[in-house]
């Protein structure tokens, strides 16, 4: 018999802690040491990140905070204006990026008199929460016995129509909430960015003050004054070093490069290739090649490639000029309300061309809020009368806004030449202008076959608008000029990863059905990649069926080399395209999977295909998913509704997946 030890783990564990305890406990009675004195440093560091929005509120006497889920900016934009409209009726908002505070906090918010909870939240990918509102949401969902009873919120949801689930993550938000007990002040507000995002957001916003003064019995102050946000520091004698000239997040942070990269940290990769793909026709389709070596970046077929993109010198001169402006004036804007989290608008100190180059958004057309601000500097009433009918809730204001602004696609700078007498502080316009953001870009490679580097395809954005200017997309152009040498030196391009929804199946021998025409091809240039390298590997694939369009088989049927070969070795087990303009009547690709959908319909009924659509949303995704409601209807002998739910079901089990924009 093996002899019990004399002392047993867990005893000689028991012991340890116990001698431990006892010798702490000796060093820890040591008298208290004096404190040094030091002098009272201007801004002390806190030490960790205040996270407490109650606290913050209490300390800045508020009582309205906006929470924003924004992706792109405008829910932070929208965010940002109903915190200072807050002002105009005797209150003090704060708005409050949820990634940054305890969420966990909101039961609390009855500590505070009269105070309210808005949502500002938009819906990103196939109704999905914005990046940084995805704890949030993961908190929604966990806390089943969280009391919100003492809340007093509304919601305003940021969406698209043309998309399946059309502002999924605002509806959720609004719902969750009253589930757990929280007081909805006012009605939901739907924005949709297919119609007129602006135009949704003033109507509901023109409805909404009034009952939250009805609620809390209060007034408005009378008229809408322009409250600036940030003052202007003009730095005669800075050390050009302390000066952002372009990073995101940390100074310098492009010279010296420091991983993890991500979307405040981006990585500058080198294009080594970019060519143009089309052989004719008026537009230019491009594949560029971004070298990822070194980076420790990772990443999946699907993924999306976000990058930073810069305005285009010659528009960034001409609102100098227009303004008279010195562009290289070393300037910093500084939030005049001290405690809050965004001490400025953009990096600062910089100078106001680099903000106009990398930090703000100088094509598209301004919204509302910025006409109004800027209203009072035109020196003809009528200007100043028409911009702010334009910012009103009237009729003929919004007409005039769709009409003179959106629908003539005037950006800033048409604006100023259009309007003379118009020729606001060039701060006050760097103060209003929303952010310059990164773009997002379907990868069109596969990690297994190009560890080192990511492909990207994409058609340049340019086109006249109705004052016969010609408007050129902003990252698209840059890209287009971003040449593989320029003047010996390398080009590069800030980026980060965004991991996507968007993956082959799980097994290799599950059919895939990839229906991506025009620049929709991109992440099935990496599936058909990696489904040839998992042959490569010996492993049994699937069938594999790609669906393309183009207009013109001899001008805009790209990377055709690549998909014939992929088809003669096997790798494409069915390649369909159409041509859309090169017969009499139009061909697109839903008419292609009607002509095959004997083969479709079995392979997805019998043989558990999965399905993958990319590219244009407004059309291309709807008409393609009523050709499949018509393939079930027919072959599955179902009815119209069975058809539409048959389909749905895919997509929750994630065998209908969708990567689409309009």
């Amino acid at each position: 018999i093996e002899e019990e030890p004399l002392f047993s783990n867990l005893d000689l564990f028991l012991f340890s802690l116990i001698v431990g305890l006892v010798i702490y406990w000796f060093m820890s009675r040591k008298k208290p040491e004096p404190i040094p004195e030091f002098k009272k440093l201007d801004t002390p560091a806190p030490t960790t990140r205040d996270t407490s929005f109650i606290e913050k509120m209490k300390k800045t006497s508020k009582n309205i905070i906006v929470f924003y889920g924004s992706q792109t900016g405008t829910a932070e934009e929208f965010a940002n204006r109903l915190s200072k409209d807050a002002q105009r009726y005797g209150m003090k908002g704060m708005a409050a990026d949820p990634e940054e505070y305890d969420m966990g906090e909101l039961s609390r918010l009855s500590e505070i008199k009269n105070s309210l909870a808005i949502f500002c939240m938009a819906t990103y990918g196939e109704g999905d929460p914005t990046d940084n509102a995805q704890d949030f949401y993961d908190w929604l969902q966990e806390n089943d016995d969280e009391d919100l009873s003492g809340l007093n919120y509304t919601v305003f949801a940021l969406g698209n129509k043309t998309y399946e689930h059309y502002n999924a993550m605002g509806k959720y938000v609004d719902k969750r909430l009253e589930e757990l007990g929280a007081k909805r002040i006012f009605d939901l507000g739907l924005g949709d960015d297919d119609g007129n995002l602006e135009e949704d957001f003033i109507s509901w916003r023109e409805q909404f003050w009034p009952a939250v003064c009805e609620h809390f019995g209060v007034e408005a102050l009378g008229e809408e004054s322009s409250i600036r946000q940030y003052e202007l520091k003009v730095h005669t004698d800075i050390n050009m070093n302390k000066v952002y000239t372009g990073e995101i997040g940390r100074l310098k942070s492009f010279e010296i490069q420091k991983p993890p990269f991500d979307s405040k940290n981006p990585f500058l990769a080198a294009v080594t290739v970019n060519r143009r793909l089309n052989k004719g026709g008026d537009r230019h389709l491009m594949h560029l090649e971004l070298d990822i070596t070194g980076s420790k970046i990772r990443y999946e077929s699907g993924d999306h490639v976000a990058v930073f993109p810069t305005n285009e010198a010659a528009l960034v001169n001409k609102l100098g000029q227009i303004l008279g402006v010195d562009l290289d004036v070393v300037i910093s804007l500084n939030n005049l309300d001290e405690e809050s989290n965004k001490k400025h608008p953009f990096p600062c100190p910089t100078t106001y061309r680099m903000a106009l180059t990398h930090y703000l958004d100088i094509t598209h057309p301004p919204r509302t809020n910025v006409l109004y601000e800027l209203a009072q500097y035109a020196s003809d009433p009528k200007d100043q009368e028409n911009m702010r009918k334009m910012a009103s809730s009237s009729p003929e204001g919004k007409a005039l806004y769709q009409s003179w602004v959106l629908d003539a696609s005037r950006n800033i700078l048409a604006i100023l030449e259009d309007m003379p007498s118009l020729r606001p502080p060039i701060d006050h316009l760097c103060e209003l202008l929303p952010r310059l953001q990164a773009r997002y870009y379907s990868i069109a490679s596969s990690s297994k076959v190009h560890p080192n580097s990511i492909h990207i395809c994409a058609v340049v954005v340019e086109y006249e608008t109705k004052t016969g200017r010609i408007n050129k997309g902003v990252a698209t152009n840059w890209l287009k000029n971003k040449l593989v040498t320029d003047n010996g030196h390398k080009s590069t391009v800030p980026m980060y990863i965004r991991k996507s929804q968007f993956r082959l199946p799980f097994k290799a021998t599950n059919p895939v059905i990839m229906i991506g025409p025009g620049t929709g091809i991109a992440p099935f240039m990496g599936f058909i990649q990696e489904r040839g390298w998992l042959k490569q590997q010996g492993k049994e694939v699937g069938e594999t069926v790609m669906f393309f369009g183009c207009r013109h088989k001899n001008e805009d049927y790209i990377y055709q080399e690549e998909l014939e070969e992929a088809e003669s070795n096997g790798v494409l087990t069915q390649l369909n395209v159409a041509f859309s303009r090169d017969q009499e009547q139009k061909v697109y690709v839903q008419h292609l999977l009607k002509k095959n959908k004997e083969h479709i319909w079995n392979l997805i009924h019998s043989d558990n295909a999965h399905i993958y659509i990319c590219g244009d949303a407004r059309n291309m995704a709807k008409d393609v998913q009523a050709a499949f409601h018509d393939i079930a209807e027919e072959l599955g002998g179902m009815t119209r509704t069975q058809a539409t739910d048959y389909i749905k079901k895919l997509m929750t089990k994630g065998r209908y997946s969708q990567d689409v924009w309009s």
